[in-house]
């Protein structure tokens, strides 16, 4: 058997030389079959190819640091190389198979190179680990201007679950494990994400007087430090907002045009809109965030109502 430090030090090395290599090749394959690029500019590319290279020496010095694999994952899933980031976490899981973080985080970069399956099934291992354990801060790894982290291991352990129900259609799931985040939801941040994917779901599961009653906490000056787009579109499903102001993409990044309009492309579907739907959903995907959950929810979206 090969030592730990010469395992983790291979697998750096791979992952360095993968990350090359797949230049100019697709990171992942979008639902209708279409290649998904690395953008040929990622914002911020120096500071995080600098933390990336950080997290790798501290990686090399700590080989057996659950921490340190964790964060040369997340870094590398900063700089869009998914496999990579997903090979750094089955990595941390063949040494570590009790902790759920490492379930947690690759199951998350499995949603982002579209597949589902695997990911509901890592994220209900992370569930299983977790039951009975007290919750912990997840440090964010693009900290908010207030510096104050908003999301914990269970909100994203639940909150990701529900993701990968919702997102193969499997709505009675996707609302039970939102009962479960809302329990570990403590900040307006968390509850508003909650919140909003919950009332999606339960207007998909033709609910509508229970999605009302989700949207009676949510208040226009509810306490937002992150999740603006989020919170924007809760108000316009309270009537507060229109849809035509949340897609107003003059100043928006794609991140920002994916979430606000993947929540209008819902709101007119659940409303009865089908044909308005199909050209929001078709205007999100046209667009380049597809890591965005509001990208990857329109195309499935799309192959649905087609």
């Amino acid at each position: 058997m090969k030592p730990i430090a010469f395992v983790l030090a291979a697998a750096i090395a791979a992952t360095t030389m993968t990350g090359a290599a797949q230049s100019g090749k697709p990171e992942a394959t979008s639902l209708a079959g279409q290649p998904l690029m690395v953008p040929a500019a990622i914002p911020n590319q120096q500071k995080l190819d600098a933390d990336l290279a950080q997290a790798e020496k501290i990686l090399a010095a700590n080989p057996r640091d659950a921490e340190a694999i964790i964060w040369v994952g997340r870094r590398l899933g900063y700089l869009w190389r998914y496999h990579d980031a997903i090979a750094m976490f089955s990595k941390g899981i063949e040494m570590y198979p009790s902790n759920p973080k490492f379930y947690r985080h690759r199951a998350h970069r499995f949603i982002t190179i579209r597949q589902f399956a695997k990911a509901q099934a890592d994220f209900e291992k992370a569930a299983q680990l977790i039951k009975g354990q007290p919750d912990e801060i997840e440090p964010d790894g693009a900290p908010n201007p207030a510096g104050k982290p908003r999301s914990t291991l269970q909100f994203n352990i639940w909150y990701h679950l529900g993701l990968s129900y919702y997102l193969q259609g499997n709505y009675a799931k996707a609302y039970d494990a939102y009962v479960e985040c809302m329990k570990v939801s403590n900040n307006d941040d968390s509850v508003a994400a909650t919140s909003d994917w919950m009332w999606m779901t339960l207007m998909r599961l033709n609910r509508k007087a229970d999605a009302a009653k989700v949207l009676e906490r949510i208040t226009p000056t509810m306490d937002i430090l992150e999740n603006g787009s989020y919170h924007r579109r809760l108000l316009m499903y309270k009537g507060l907002d229109k849809p035509e102001a949340l897609l107003d993409t003059t100043k928006a990044d794609d991140t920002t045009i994916a979430t606000q309009g993947y929540g209008v492309g819902n709101y007119y579907f659940v409303t009865g809109n089908t044909a308005k739907a199909r050209e929001v959903f078709q205007k999100v995907t046209s667009g380049g965030g597809w890591n965005a959950f509001g990208f990857i929810a329109a195309e499935a979206d799309l192959q649905r109502i087609k």
